[in-house]
């Protein structure tokens, strides 16, 4: 019998694992520069947790068999874990709270045969604060982390879910979710064999095109029939572009027709796309979430919040080109061999003393079996700089191999 991994779950060898760290090195190096905290929440959650009042759909949900009444799950995004802790944990913390978190999700697939199903994350959420600065703080974060992973080919694509929920308030009640659905696969021909009047099919073509330079579609979408909340958000969507493009950090797309599986945005979303393949690697998505704490309140208080998360596989895939990654995992600086049984002890504390340096120091213990000849070959062949021969009188005999 061949054994393997779990159906969707995949095993990361040392080197992947020296790549995985590389690139989360760095994205919690710039976290931390930010004021951000790392917080770490439970893999296993009550289903009414991860479903965050039917935003997640259901299905997306890894369920495990449980004794209890309570319906568990694996969480398949880390940001309602994080709002349940902050709520439930941290009643008396002082707002805004910038929080980042590095973790697994799982998510079930159902499109292909055995596709992965656990995934890697590294995001931030920073509660507590809405408006203009909030927004901005947040995306400029995101610039912030791929520049330092080296990545210059990219953009974000902005969107308003709430401008386009609002949007979507004009079209029949049984028919705003196949509308919705529409737009969010830029489905045209589905637009065209609804059942709507002449005006709404044009509202809905209207709405697909709102996608491209910030000024062209801030100038579409001004030119529907708004009403005051509606132009209210319009022109806070683009005081935020002005600051944005004012930095000039990256391309920016506006796209209100964007759409996030996840439904519990209630103001901008955006991801952030690579440029440098032929099709388009999402590596990360975000947005604001003004009313998803309230779900967990004790007393129902909505607190406003807004956060992204980065796809650590994809910027993997995407790094692997700029040989920026490590391409070996490191080598020992010294490997310590007891010639006689009666060096074993001096043995392990001469390589205690050679670990205690302020400096990372590796060093191995050879633990027997091999003759001289063996011991320097597989010395060699680790990299290892340097071997340690101890006497039996515990002293030591140093030999550089390179």
């Amino acid at each position: 019998m061949v054994y393997q991994p779990a159906a969707g779950a995949r095993d990361l060898l040392p080197l992947d694992v020296e790549k995985k760290r590389w690139i989360e090195d760095r994205l919690q190096q710039v976290f931390h520069r930010w004021g951000y905290h790392r917080i770490i929440t439970s893999t296993l959650e009550r289903m009414d947790t991860l479903m965050a009042g039917e935003a997640i759909q259901r299905q997306m949900v890894i369920q495990l068999q449980n004794g209890e009444d309570d319906e568990l799950g694996l969480r398949p995004e880390l940001t309602a874990s994080i709002a349940r802790t902050v709520v439930t944990r941290m009643a008396n913390a002082t707002y805004p709270q910038r929080l980042y978190y590095n973790a697994n999700v799982f998510r079930r697939t159902w499109d292909r045969h055995n596709r992965q199903q656990e995934f890697y994350q590294a995001g931030v959420e920073l509660l507590g604060a809405g408006g203009l600065l909030a927004n901005g703080e947040v995306l400029l974060l995101v610039a912030d982390c791929l520049a330092a992973l080296g990545l210059q080919e990219w953009h974000l694509i902005l969107g308003e879910a709430g401008i386009t929920r609002s949007l979507l308030s004009a079209f029949p009640a049984n028919l705003q979710d196949k509308v919705r659905s529409a737009i969010a696969h830029l489905d045209r021909i589905t637009i065209d064999t609804l059942p709507l009047s002449d005006k709404l099919r044009d509202r809905a073509r209207t709405m697909l095109d709102l996608r491209g330079p910030s000024a062209d579609v801030l100038q579409k979408v001004s030119s529907l029939d708004l009403d005051e909340e509606q132009r209210e958000a319009v022109n806070n969507l683009k005081s935020l572009v002005e600051l944005l493009e004012s930095e000039k950090k990256f391309p920016l797309i506006l796209d209100l027709s964007l759409i996030q599986t996840i439904d519990y945005y209630t103001g901008i979303v955006f991801e952030v796309v690579n440029d440098t393949e032929s099709q388009a690697r999402v590596l990360g998505r975000g947005g604001r979430y003004d009313q998803l704490l309230g779900l967990y309140h004790p007393q129902g208080e909505n607190i406003p919040g807004i956060g992204f998360g980065l796809n650590i596989e994809d910027l993997y895939q995407v790094l692997l080109s700029t040989q920026q990654l490590p391409q070996a995992t490191p080598t020992s600086d010294w490997l310590v061999v007891p010639e006689t049984a009666s060096a074993n002890a001096s043995a392990f504390a001469y390589a205690q003393k050679l670990r205690d340096s302020t400096d990372l120091v590796r060093v191995e213990i050879d633990l027997g079996g091999r003759d001289a000849d063996a011991i320097r070959q597989y010395a060699s062949d680790r990299g290892i700089a340097q071997i340690v021969w101890m006497k039996a009188d515990g002293s030591p005999k140093i030999e550089p191999l390179r």
